[in-house]
């Protein structure tokens, strides 16, 4: 887990470099060449910047110990952090986007140097898409087998998928400025830039509610990985003195820590000093086979009395 928070954070870092260098030429080029898309591309990279600051803050906080106010930890900070970065993309980057390329649009400024603005976007799309590929080979080496989207739709450690999205996000961009920059100076209509802009609002937009509507799922609370629901039942079902298993409820606390509430049926003739005894030993056999367990409720409960849940494998463990 420490090995992979590692690269995460250097994909981090990564894109946190390039953004810097990126945003500071694109202002250059669009200060001299007039360039209403260059000057969104601008914003953009500040934005990207920003935000990975943000999800770096994040992490760090998110690894703060449990105490008092918080006896599950700080975990879901990060996912706060991540929903703030949705927020940041939407209302600043696609916001001065579209306001750019409107004010453009209404009143167009003739463009110069368009040379430079194409020096300064090649080099930024080298730079963006180092980042990409550092975020393409960490995301494709823990996500395992389950497809792209998918793991992302599953994927509890938010920064993994925001860089890959943000990259994504800015090499898109990055190909509309060239072709806002192009059409404006090829056929003599500036304006054409100004929509360049609002074709990266466009893009920011989609890319912000996306990850907003990653977040948002984290942030309400979601529930472990099926193959570790299913491993935790049958390691409890497993047991002699367990009658039944009625049901396993699990939600993340952060992306590395799961809190898990099991009801479990024990044999009628055990005693209760038995019963705090093997729960005890069940709870140190499933810490010890799934070290993400951060907390653990085992309840005693009559299965015609509970709420019985029946436990949903996935192919790979059938």
């Amino acid at each position: 887990m420490a090995q992979r928070e590692q690269k995460s954070n250097l994909v981090l870092y990564a894109a946190l470099t390039a953004n810097l260098g990126i945003a500071i030429a694109k202002f250059v080029a669009a200060a001299i060449s007039g360039s209403s898309s260059m000057m969104s591309e601008g914003f953009h990279s500040v934005i990207d910047t920003g935000n990975q600051i943000l999800l770096l803050y994040g992490r760090h906080r998110s690894k703060k110990a449990p105490d008092h106010q918080h006896p599950f930890g700080y975990g879901r900070e990060l996912y706060f952090w991540s929903f703030v970065v949705a927020i940041l993309i939407f209302a600043i980057g696609a916001g001065v986007s579209a306001f750019e390329g409107y004010r453009h649009i209404v009143e167009p400024e003739e463009m110069t140097s368009p040379m430079l603005n194409y020096i300064v976007l090649a080099v930024s799309a080298l730079l963006e898409g180092t980042s990409w590929s550092l975020a393409v080979r960490e995301f494709g080496q823990s996500k395992g087998p389950a497809g792209w989207w998918q793991a992302i739709r599953q994927s509890k450690d938010p920064p993994n998928f925001i860089v890959l999205f943000e990259d994504s996000a800015a090499l898109a961009g990055l190909a509309v400025a060239a072709v806002g920059v192009w059409a404006s100076h090829h056929f003599n209509m500036p304006w054409l830039d100004g929509l360049a802009s609002i074709g990266i609002a466009l893009i920011l937009a989609a890319v912000a509610i996306l990850l907003a509507r990653e977040a948002k799922g984290l942030l309400i609370g979601e529930r472990a990985d099926e193959t570790v629901i299913a491993r935790v039942h049958d390691l409890v079902a497993g047991d002699p003195a367990v009658s039944s298993v009625n049901h396993v409820r699990t939600i993340h606390t952060g992306p590395e820590e799961v809190f898990v509430a099991i009801s479990v049926d024990f044999r009628d003739d055990m005693t209760m000093g038995d019963a705090e005894a093997l729960i005890e030993q069940i709870e140190a056999q499933l810490r010890e086979a799934l070290p993400q367990l951060g907390s653990i409720y085992i309840r005693p409960e009559k299965r015609e009395n509970a709420t019985v849940v029946p436990i949903r494998r996935p192919a790979s463990v059938r």
